[in-house]
């Protein structure tokens, strides 16, 4: 389980550099969302001071789209985290297909 307990701001430069690097690394709209969200989150989320994340792939591993998605909402919004604890085992997929019945 990940906690984040602060979200902290990154400069216009920063989200610039992310944005740069990953339109180099691929043409794909979707996954250049993905892994510019996944870089932002790995540069922006702390527990006790220290990364929650030590890089994009682990963001990716460790959350789902609506985990990161809140995450960044709060972020945007400046609003601080209390805690937040998240399951690297929940399986999105089987949780829509269980939804849907």
């Amino acid at each position: 389980m990940k906690t984040v307990d602060e979200i902290r701001p990154l400069t216009a430069g920063c989200l610039l550099s992310i944005r740069r690097e990953v339109c180099t690394d691929t043409e794909d709209e979707l996954e250049r969302g993905a892994l510019c969200n996944a870089r932002v989150l790995a540069s922006c989320c702390f527990c006790d001071g220290e990364p929650v994340f030590a890089n994009a792939q682990e963001v990716l591993e460790a959350l789902t789209f609506r985990e990161m998605e809140d995450l960044l909402r709060r972020w945007k919004d400046g609003e601080q985290v209390r805690t937040i604890t998240v399951n690297p085992c929940f399986d999105e997929a089987r949780y829509a297909h269980l939804r849907e019945r």
